[in-house]
């Protein structure tokens, strides 16, 4: 897709995180909207996926690590077609496929249950290890937050990619900056990012803004690139990107919106909208 249809995909993306976290009135809106450029470049460009099939067996697979951030995930795979975007108005609800977390299960596209902070990048680790025990030639992602980081588990499974020159994997780390207590640096400092995933032999790319399409696009270029090591996308993100009053909030990460707040960031999205179209 160009550039501008994956910007317009996107912000749809965004009206339907917005969407279910209402309706759910719970959920985590802030971390989705700062990875909603990614989730959209992931599905819509990079990723060999075939949503009437999403067993197949040569796909990409892809482990949402930081899984509370699920409304991004959903409205993604939705909007890719998956399932119904109407579907979205049911998240969290009893007897909904669309829960707080991923379950593989349920949900047509998710590849790993996650959510338990740490544990995702093992797994996709092992995906990754499993293609190159099998001959097998899927690439393997997997979407970290800044803040989840800070679990030691996540440098073990760093470790071992780099250890087993795993360059089927790409692990993407969502730097926005803050997570549900304030400032990661205020809270636990896992700074330098890069320095840290460079030490356990990944090539790292950094992104000044993961929110810019053409800037992830020229990222997992280069991924494609590298042979013989894993790949370390550290992304300089907004957490509650394309809202005005979510933006830069710590408030936002796990807070719904009322019937005025959806008002005002459904009007926000639209604006967005309309000057794309403008283009």
């Amino acid at each position: 897709m160009k550039t501008l249809e994956l910007q317009k995909m996107a912000n749809e993306v965004r009206k339907g995180i917005i969407s279910g976290v209402h309706s759910a009135k719970a959920g985590h809106p802030g971390g989705s909207l700062s990875a909603a450029d990614v989730f959209t470049y992931l599905y819509f460009e990079e990723m060999n996926i075939d949503p009437k099939d999403p067993q197949k067996a040569d796909r990409d697979r892809f482990v949402l690590s930081k899984g509370h951030t699920a409304p991004g995930y959903y409205s993604a795979l939705a909007n890719r077609g998956y399932f119904p975007v109407e579907d979205m108005l049911t998240l969290r609800h009893i007897g909904s496929h669309l829960q707080g977390h991923p379950c593989m299960q349920h949900t047509p596209g998710v590849d790993m249950s996650s959510g338990s902070l740490g544990q995702g990048i093992s797994v996709a680790v092992g995906m990754a290890l499993s293609a190159k025990m099998s001959g097998e030639k899927y690439n393997v992602y997997t979407l970290l937050g800044d803040g989840e980081i800070q679990e030691g588990q996540v440098w073990e499974a760093a470790m071992f990619a780099g250890a087993r020159n795993l360059d089927n994997l790409t692990v993407i780390v969502d730097n926005n900056g803050l997570q549900i207590d304030g400032n990661i640096e205020d809270v636990c400092s896992p700074y330098p990012i890069d320095k840290k995933f460079e030490a356990f032999n990944f090539h790292v790319i950094n992104v000044a803004d993961g929110n810019d399409m053409d800037q992830l696009r020229a990222a997992f270029d280069e991924a494609k690139t590298v042979k013989g090591m894993p790949t370390a996308i550290i992304m300089k993100t907004v957490k509650g990107k394309g809202v005005s009053f979510m933006e830069n909030q710590a408030s936002w990460h796990g807070t719904a919106p009322n019937d005025e707040q959806y008002a005002v960031a459904m009007a926000d999205l639209e604006k967005v909208g309309e000057a794309l179209c403008q283009k």
